[in-house]
């Protein structure tokens, strides 16, 4: 009675798995399917000096604020590239600088604004600060490329 008890649980086991594994596998591709890859080249970089930092930024309340995922590369002929794997599709915004002096972080004057060269996705230019986050937003919904022009410190 006992040894039947065992045989019929093994047996209802085995008949869940078979099923379960193949319904999780194929969930978990379907997960990975939907993310992307961002690759952002950053041109008109002044000089080779120090490193390029982007912050990817993935929604507007985070906006300048904290960073969603962050990337750094070196410079070579007076530009870089850095790419961001494993995007959900989604509306984002970039902001790159040029780290001179490798510390990591974008240094600034007393007043707030950055002493080292600073660009956002789109191009978007701000007015007496940065830009809106309407004019840097994009979309990913696939693989993306973008390019941005880095502009001069103030």
């Amino acid at each position: 009675m006992i040894f039947v008890l065992f045989e019929k649980q093994f047996i209802t086991k085995t008949i869940m798995l078979k099923h379960f594994i193949p319904i999780l596998s194929f969930i978990s591709c379907i997960g990975f399917a939907q993310n992307s890859n961002l690759t952002v080249t950053v041109s008109d970089i002044k000089n080779n000096s120090g490193t390029v930092i982007a912050e990817l930024y993935n929604s507007e309340g985070s906006y300048l604020k904290k960073a969603f995922k962050i990337a750094s590369s070196e410079i070579k002929s007076n530009s870089a590239t850095l790419t961001f794997t494993g995007i959900p599709k989604g509306e984002y915004t970039v902001k790159v600088y040029h780290d001179e002096n490798k510390n990591g972080k974008l240094d600034k004057y007393i007043i707030g604004m950055p002493k080292e060269p600073v660009a956002c996705s789109n191009n978007a230019k701000g007015f007496m600060g940065p830009p809106k986050y309407d004019d840097a937003k994009f979309t990913v919904s696939s693989d993306l490329k973008m390019n941005i022009k880095m502009n001069p410190a103030h």
